[in-house]
């Protein structure tokens, strides 16, 4: 049963394990432990091909971020009690603590040159305003 869309951050506690389904496709799984004092586990399922680099360089201990679809599966243990068992099957995954690519400015003097290039013409009158 699939219940919302859900952004979660933790730490892998299960390094991301590839498997083949019946037809050839490729599914990631990987245990991620949300909680901070005691563990919380999730299972995060992923079989978007985009995802497999990141996937590959994740390992246990890393703090990551999943946007996904969270759902939940009823499993029977071994000593023959029901569990329900939380999955994440996931959009996106992001190593935390590393840069996405945007650079910030080296000084102020950038920033004060950017507002000044890009805002000092009025977008509107004085006289256009109504209050």
């Amino acid at each position: 049963m699939t219940i919302a869309k859900s952004v979660v951050t933790g730490t892998v506690f299960r390094a991301p394990e590839k498997r083949f389904t019946q037809n050839n496709v490729a599914v990631y799984s990987l245990i991620l432990n949300i909680g901070d004092r005691e563990e919380t586990l999730i299972r995060v399922l992923s079989t978007r091909t985009l995802l497999e680099p990141v996937l590959e360089s994740i390992s246990k201990g890393d703090k990551i971020l999943v946007e996904g679809r969270l759902q939940t599966t009823n499993a029977k243990m071994e000593d023959g009690t029901e569990r329900k068992i939380y999955e994440i099957d996931a959009n996106s995954i992001e190593r935390m603590g590393e840069t996405s690519g945007y650079s910030q400015p080296q000084s102020s003097g950038e920033i004060s040159k950017f507002a000044e290039e890009e805002f000092s013409e009025e977008l509107i009158g004085e006289e256009e305003i109504p209050f």
